[in-house]
């Protein structure tokens, strides 16, 4: 093919078109000229008997110009195997006609691999992986089952320490899935839409700092595209009085508005919180130390969402008195006089002991003159204990919210912080701690405002389960998603902890003492065991057994015939574009089993596993063999 590439540039090199100044080949002038039949590129062609041979048919002695056929050339010279070509650009570039995506402007999918592709295992901030992603472009109607429930295995109640297989899913279960989010998202629509009364997430800050579990090197527009998928689906879970809180920084804020502004509506936007991350600078700051995250808040609707009030602190309290003994109990005392000028309001008051009080200089009073008479008829004006000071108003505590509206600044002292959090998890884990989870603290303030008792919280970024151990130790029902492998080894033990009474984070405050229980399940793997065989390899002689394995027991893409596949080929591959390769020889739609192939032998799913299943998305009385039907379309598109 090269040789072939060669003498084509040959051809090409007598049109000045198609070479810049300094001898580069303009390879997109030479499509955009294919792609629109262009006169005197046909004609060189055409002059050529090997290019005559190859890029054109005759039929009924006209002679038709196979652009697509001339496209694939002048588009892959880097790739050697002519074959693999074909498919890896069929997949990625073309749709179901052959024709390229880029000039059809056709919807599509964009199904980030980046979110199956993650890495943990790094103990010190300079440990950087330059990590490999895979993120292909799925015509419409390849997703038509991309997103169909799934089957869950492996399902476990744990309750006061004790573990046992679960057969069934009761409403009132908490509930933990490890599997892709975006695929669990999908498939908890059927149950719980419009059922979650507050979404709390910590998703990748598309950073480039990689440091933790979760991979932060995202580019900007795969970034915007992961989370728009899935939170076009969170609204879906959403109540019309729930709320989504989303943890951001300064890299992707404004970014994010603009997106969660056109899901949710910018009309349903609540408020930006700056929370203090960290206290103090840091002295390796490049330009300038970063101490806050923001805190994205949208109300499902905005009309009919309301937020709780947050509890008085003891500090708050104190303020409330009752030196007089008035038996309308506490109150505390507030000054009479406005800022804002007003005639009407400007008068002189004249105290018990015959003192006379005015305003201060540019100033009035808050009330009129009738308005104060009244209530000082009524014992609301403190005088002082003396009967001689300056009028102050008495607010009782009775007569006030029960509680404070709060604010969009939060503080370390007010929510916590990093060094808090990040001790809290070295208390559950030691050093093999989740160093980028946020402090118990942080939610419980989210939890408060968002939610009641027994209201359900969602959490697809699950991390360490810090949204979970709050959630149940408020007395909440949540759901929490990961795919990460350490979902076993923290998420589920920090839970099991929970349930033990562990005293850690918020225990304390809100008298926790153990209890309740949770239910951990899997999403039934299928081509997603070869996508993590194939992240995990590092040679070729691996992914050589993987391929081989793949042709004979995996699901691989209609769209291709392992017969026209050189091995040779394959092999002349660096070891990113075997894998890419790979990858991309698996059909999507088959990652997870489908809820509709339950029953396929060939799926092999376990009697309980089955019933578990059907209990999540079934009621009691249907019967055991009723399957959903399958959807007719896509549920998520990026145009």
């Amino acid at each position: 093919m090269e040789k072939f590439f060669d003498r084509l540039l040959d051809v090409l090199k007598r049109d000045k078109r198609f070479f810049a100044d300094d001898g580069t080949f303009l390879r997109n002038a030479v499509y955009q000229a294919a792609m629109n039949a262009d006169e005197k590129l046909l004609k060189l062609l055409l002059n050529e008997d090997f290019m005559r041979e190859k890029f054109f048919s005759d039929v009924a002695g006209v002679k038709v110009f196979d652009k697509i056929e001339f496209t694939w050339t002048i588009n892959n010279r880097q790739f050697l195997p002519d074959s693999y070509t074909r498919f890896a650009n069929k997949i990625e570039l073309v749709d179901e006609h052959d024709n390229f995506i880029s000039a059809t402007n056709k919807t599509v999918l964009v199904f980030p691999y980046k979110d199956c592709v993650l890495e943990g295992g790094q103990t010190k901030d300079d440990q950087k992986r330059n990590e490999i992603f895979y993120n292909e472009t799925l015509a419409h109607d390849e997703i038509d089952q991309l997103l169909y429930p799934k089957v869950f295995v492996n399902a476990v109640r744990y309750s006061n320490d004790a573990a046992q297989i679960a057969e069934n899913f009761s409403d009132d279960d908490n509930l933990i899935i490890k599997g892709n989010n975006l695929l669990a998202l999908a498939s908890l629509t059927k149950k719980f839409a419009a059922k979650v009364k507050c979404i709390y997430i910590d998703p990748p800050y598309n950073t480039g700092n990689d440091s933790f579990g979760y991979n932060d090197r995202f580019n900007h527009s795969t970034w915007l595209v992961f989370m728009k998928n899935r939170l076009e689906l969170a609204k879906k879970l959403l109540r019309n009085d729930g709320s989504i809180w989303i943890s951001i920084d300064d890299d992707e804020q404004a970014y994010l508005k603009v997106l969660a502004d056109e899901i949710f509506g910018r009309d349903n936007f609540v408020c930006n919180i700056v929370w203090q991350k960290k206290y103090g600078a840091s002295n390796d700051a490049k330009w300038i130390s970063d101490t806050h995250d923001f805190i994205l808040v949208y109300a499902k609707d905005k009309n009919i969402w309301r937020p709780n009030l947050l509890p008085r602190t003891d500090e708050q309290l104190d303020d409330y008195k009752n030196p007089d003994n008035d038996p309308r109990g506490l109150w505390r005392a507030s000054d009479l006089s406005a800022r804002t000028y007003s005639a009407s309001c400007d008068y002189e008051i004249i105290g018990p002991t015959g003192k006379i009080f005015k305003p201060p200089p540019t100033r009035s009073w808050t009330i009129s003159k009738e308005s104060f008479q009244v209530l000082d008829a009524d014992n609301k004006i403190w005088w002082g204990k003396n009967r001689d000071a300056r009028p102050m108003r008495k607010k009782f505590l009775s007569e006030v919210k029960q509680g404070i509206v709060p604010e969009s600044w939060w503080s370390r002292d007010f929510a916590d912080d990093n060094k808090i959090a990040k001790y809290e998890q070295k208390i559950l884990f030691g050093d093999s701690s989740f160093m980028t989870a946020k402090p118990e603290r942080l939610l419980e303030r989210i939890l408060t405002l968002a939610t009641n008792a027994g209201d359900l919280v969602l959490d697809y970024h699950m991390g360490s389960g810090t949204t979970a151990a709050v959630a149940h130790k408020m007395g909440r029902r949540y759901i929490g998603v990961e795919q990460m492998d350490y979902i076993e080894t923290l998420t589920v033990e920090r839970l099991k902890k929970v349930i033990g009474g562990e005293q850690g984070g918020i225990s304390a405050k809100v008298g926790w003492k153990g209890g309740g229980s949770f239910v951990y399940c899997e999403l039934a793997k299928l081509n997603q065991n070869f996508v993590e065989a194939i992240e995990a390899a590092n040679d070729f002689d691996t992914l050589k057994e993987i391929y081989e394995r793949m042709i004979a027991t995996g699901f691989i893409s209609y769209k291709v015939d392992p017969a026209q596949i050189e091995p040779a080929g394959f092999a002349e591959l660096s070891i990113e574009n075997q894998k890419r390769f790979l990858l991309e020889l698996l059909d999507k739609n088959l990652l997870y089993v489908n809820l509709c192939d339950i029953d396929d032998e060939e799926f092999a799913i376990a009697d309980a596993d089955k019933n578990f299943t059907r209990s999540f998305y079934f009621k009691a009385d249907t019967a055991a063999n009723t399957i959903a039907p399958k959807p007719t379309t896509a549920a998520i598109t990026i145009f």
